[in-house]
């Protein structure tokens, strides 16, 4: 399917097809994944698969004080933000591993 030019729309047709095929085995692979976030030297940890579903958190017991309740809650939002910031390097890595442009807001494609 050349076109006057000398472009061939069933190649490329061909390799955006193998390109999809690509990121949905990709997707797969990091949906099975998990990382670990952490903060507060490991007293909170979150755990979050490579597709950025949250699947547990963890907090010690002597980080829990009932006076201080801001300090936990920064705690747990900084390990959330740990295991996301690991989820989108994770996600560019594929990406680059692929051969393809980081293109920015294609993280969220990826369930990021």
């Amino acid at each position: 399917m050349t076109d006057q030019s000398g472009f061939d729309l069933g190649a490329l047709l061909e390799q955006a097809q193998a390109m999809q095929s690509q990121l949905a085995e990709a997707q797969e692979q990091q949906a099975n994944t998990t990382v670990e976030g952490s903060a507060g030297g490991g007293k909170v940890t979150v755990t979050m698969t490579g597709d950025g579903q949250m699947r547990g958190i963890s907090i010690s017991a002597d980080v829990v004080d009932p006076s201080d309740v801001e300090m936990l809650e920064d705690l747990v939002l900084a390990a959330v933000r740990d295991a996301s910031n690991q989820v989108a390097e994770m996600q560019s890595s594929t990406i680059e591993g692929m051969g393809l442009p980081d293109m920015g807001g294609l993280g969220g494609m990826l369930g990021g």
